[in-house]
């Protein structure tokens, strides 16, 4: 009888590889925004925190936007084809109730003759893409992994109704290229929160626009936050005794990153910067001061904490309903200023330009802090990942950047496409909303955005035939 082979060991050191970031070409001025609508100066400047939002009209949709996200990542790093074993997509924006975004995908692997890649898309609100990233993540770490790379895909068309949440928009795609030994590791304890609410939700497949409860979408991210930084701790302070008894065999353990594993309870303190789903930049302060509240909570004899005023009035306050209590959120903003502005300021270049991407938000905010931060810097950093989806679904992990990142800085070449944008009127984002209504779902048509408004050489929507199949 043969003996059975030997099993390959396991891969180390499972992150992204490469980077790439889509965006529309053009965008426009939320301060010009304000004066469109006829809105106080600082309505959305100062109380959403935006500058400015990317738009797009029909001659864009999710399949463009992943395909011109995936081929640059393909050609940019001169990717074979072959070498992908998996794909997984998270997205919200939803052409089709059957048919996903990767099938269109793989139009870029036929020539290789490569039709062998697992994965599908992923659904729910924002939380698609880090489902995805999981996902990509756990096949290369299982025995199913056949030693090929994964790509993992986010990207939407954040747009909603006339209202209050309109300023909130935005537009982009990002693709990740997934793999062992690579220079940006995610580490293996997530902390995840799941719960069944109608904070956003798009229950009307006849129309683009979501459902949106503000207030309470505001109170489900930070109640999510509170849920998914709790269990993070708790489990990575179980992983951590279990490590330190000699009896723990997987996770920091065995993946390359052990070395990462603190000394006592986990704080904002333990992490170089902080990322956070950033539906507009006064969401993502918020969620800052709120993991700062949570340390507090559990510290708040703290070095950090020392100047806090009536320390004992917020200890008093049930955690219920400091969720809006609003002089503890202020107390926290400003107690958490200048690290917002270390830790969370310099991965923000995406959300304010290009404002709500809704999946690929997170993964935008990872891109600048890549494409701001020079490698030299960045090397040996940590940085926490908050990611949270309506109706609702969030997770809290970390990553550790282990190599050198100035290739994919290079590539991306963030900071020069972004001011590369058009600025243009806001009467052009109100006519591309208005493209988009009247050509939702239609049927053998063309749509009537003009070509020059997409990036030269960009995928893009070129007819839907009397079949509803989309030509680009």
């Amino acid at each position: 009888m043969t003996a059975p082979a030997a099993e390959s060991p396991r891969p180390k050191d499972v992150g992204i590889l490469a980077m790439e970031m889509y965006f529309p070409r053009r965008c426009i001025s939320e301060t010009e925004l304000e004066k469109y609508d006829g809105a106080p100066p600082g309505k959305y400047t100062i109380g959403l925190g935006q500058e400015y939002m990317a738009l797009a009209d029909d001659r864009e949709d999710i399949d463009s936007f992943a395909l011109n996200a995936v081929s640059g990542l393909l050609e940019k790093y001169s990717i074979d084809p072959k070498s992908i074993g998996r794909l997984d997509v998270g997205t919200e924006t939803l052409i089709d109730k059957s048919k996903s975004v990767k099938t269109t995908l793989m139009s870029l692997f036929s020539e290789s003759g490569n039709f062998d890649i697992e994965g599908i898309d992923l659904k729910n609100a924002c939380y698609g893409s880090t489902a995805a990233l999981f996902n990509a993540i756990n096949w290369i770490e299982s025995r199913s992994w056949d030693g090929r790379n994964a790509i993992v895909v986010a990207g939407d068309i954040a747009i909603y109704a006339k209202g209050a949440a309109r300023p909130a928009g935005g537009a982009g795609a990002c693709a990740m290229l997934i793999g062992p030994d690579a220079p940006v590791v995610f580490e293996p304890i997530h902390g995840t929160y799941m719960a069944d609410t109608y904070d956003f939700y798009k229950p009307n497949l006849s129309s683009e626009y979501p459902q949106v409860d503000g207030p309470g979408s505001i109170v489900s991210y930070i109640q999510a936050f509170d849920s998914a930084y709790t269990s993070y701790k708790d489990k990575l302070a179980r992983a951590t005794k279990a490590h330190l008894n000699g009896c723990y065999t997987n996770g920091y353990a065995t993946n390359g990153v052990h070395e990462t594993i603190p000394k006592g309870p986990f704080t904002l303190e333990d992490v170089d910067y902080a990322l956070f789903h950033s539906p507009y930049e006064k969401q993502t302060v918020k969620g800052h001061a709120r993991m700062l509240y949570n340390d507090f909570f559990s510290a708040p004899s703290a070095p950090q904490f020392a100047n806090i005023p009536n320390p004992d009035a917020i200890l008093s306050t049930p955690r219920t309903r400091s969720v809006t209590d609003k002089v503890i959120e202020r107390t926290f903003i400003a107690v958490g200023k200048s690290s917002f502005a270390q830790k969370v300021a310099p991965t923000m270049a995406c959300s304010r330009r290009l404002g709500n991407l809704y999946t690929a938000s997170l993964y935008a905010c990872l891109a600048s802090l890549l494409s701001t931060v020079p490698t030299s810097e960045l090397h040996g950093k940590r940085a926490s990942l908050y990611a949270f989806g309506g109706g609702s679904a969030a997770s809290f992990w970390t990553l550790r950047i282990v190599g050198d990142t100035s290739e994919i800085a290079a590539k991306m070449d963030l900071a020069n496409r972004l001011a590369r944008m058009r600025v243009v009127p806001c009467q052009e984002f109100v006519d591309a909303l208005e493209l988009r209504e009247k050509h939702n779902n239609a049927v053998a048509y063309t749509p009537e955005g003009l070509v020059e408004n997409i990036w030269p050489g960009a995928y893009y929507l070129d007819s839907v035939d009397e079949k509803y199949r989309r030509n680009r």
